[in-house]
């Protein structure tokens, strides 16, 4: 095809066949340089030109809105799509990256479950408007599409535990922001990409992660806030890993450099972390390492210092709070604490938070028979509740 050759596949011959294959009900999933090649000659995403991902096969028209799992963005790995001339205004960047603000606040506030379609089937759009535009407004497009693809990962992994997807979701954003030449959004990606390997008590393959996002931070340059964040994941990451001193150490290291003069001022995307999260992140280490009174001021410091609007770290604050309480054999102010976050857990659901308190409840075993312990189950295994954790 004459096509081929100016978008940098070579020459490609497509059979007659081949062409009737892919008109057929159930067309075979297209080859790599076959996907470019339709989607640059008739300027449409390779799934809504009737084909089928073999790793999803979903009916898309019948897809539930609700499903925490769909629609599935786009694959990992495929080259992002180049645009030989520009169709879209010079304003498709900033018009796009209004919608990705407004979906950075809506994190904190709207159910998961509800916004992850949302934002997934706004970056499908975002690549598909790649294709379509050119110049300074195509790279204020990528790093719109770079952080709402972080945003995806972010819910897929936190929120409603979709390990794998957030995963494949990173490697993606991290192609967007080199699109974007965005050194920072790369580091940021890199880092939340390292809590995966790091849960899983993988530690050199999230210390192998953590460093490129060392790596791309001091490209950017980055502010005093976002090198004790990456201080912070990576000490989360040894805590996990059975490496509790280490831990301490970086945290240690972290609370030195946000004490620093900010020479440099961190981008309106970088809301996940401050000085409250820093101490949630220490209280978090003192509990694993069975500093329990010092893990308590860590944590009352972090309870204190977290706005009433992020009520998702709250639960993990909370948590953490009912397991000090627990290990010094306080049920029932372990059994106050969880209460409170399982009030917080109604109004928004957040994964991670409901896998400590069920770890605390573990915990709370030996007192399962009093009125305080009781009182949790209920709560925990009222209609709502557990048909949520089934449903997710």
């Amino acid at each position: 095809m004459d096509a081929a050759p100016r978008i940098g596949l070579g020459h490609i011959e497509v059979s007659l066949r081949q062409i009737r294959r892919w008109e057929s009900p159930t067309p075979p999933w297209p080859r790599a340089d076959h996907q470019r090649l339709l989607t640059h000659l008739l300027r449409q995403p390779i799934e809504q030109l009737g084909f089928t991902p073999p790793w999803d096969p979903v009916d898309r028209t019948s897809v539930d809105p609700e499903s925490s799992s769909a629609p599935r963005q786009f694959p990992a790995g495929l080259p992002l799509p180049q645009a030989e001339v520009s169709v879209q205004p010079s304003t498709i960047g900033a018009d796009y990256n209004a919608i990705t603000v407004a979906h950075r606040r809506m994190y904190w506030s709207v159910q998961p479950t509800h916004l992850h379609p949302t934002v997934v089937e706004h970056t499908r759009l975002g690549l598909h408007l790649l294709s379509e535009t050119s110049g300074v407004a195509r790279r204020l497009l990528a790093t719109a599409l770079a952080e709402s693809l972080l945003l995806a990962g972010r819910i897929e992994f936190f929120d409603i535990r979709l390990v794998n997807e957030a995963d494949a979701t990173f490697v993606r954003a991290l192609q967007a922001a080199g699109e974007a030449d965005d050194a920072l959004l790369g580091a940021a990606i890199l880092a939340h990409a390292a809590f995966i390997p790091g849960w899983a008590q993988r530690y050199n393959e999230a210390a192998d992660r953590l460093r490129a996002a060392r790596t791309y931070a001091r490209r950017a340059p980055a502010s005093a806030e976002f090198l004790a964040w990456i201080d912070a994941v990576d000490a989360e990451c040894q805590t996990l890993c059975g490496r509790p001193a280490d831990a301490l150490h970086i945290i240690s290291r972290a609370e030195e450099i946000i004490k620093k003069p900010n020479d440099h001022r961190s981008p309106e995307w970088f809301t996940w972390f401050s000085p409250a999260r820093l101490a949630a992140f220490k209280g978090n280490t003192q509990l694993k390492t069975g500093r329990y009174a010092q893990a308590r001021d860590s944590l009352m410091a972090a309870l204190s210092g977290v706005p009433a609007d992020e009520g998702k770290q709250r639960t993990v604050i909370l948590g953490d709070l009912a397991a000090v309480e627990v290990a010094q054999e306080k049920p029932q102010e372990a059994c106050m604490r969880i209460e409170e976050a399982l009030d917080q857990l109604a109004i928004t659901w957040y994964a991670t938070g409901m896998e400590r308190i069920r770890e605390v409840r573990h915990e709370l075993q030996p007192w399962a028979d009093t009125e305080h312990v009781r009182r949790v189950d209920d709560r925990l295994y009222s209609w709502q509740t557990t048909l949520s954790v089934l449903q997710r």
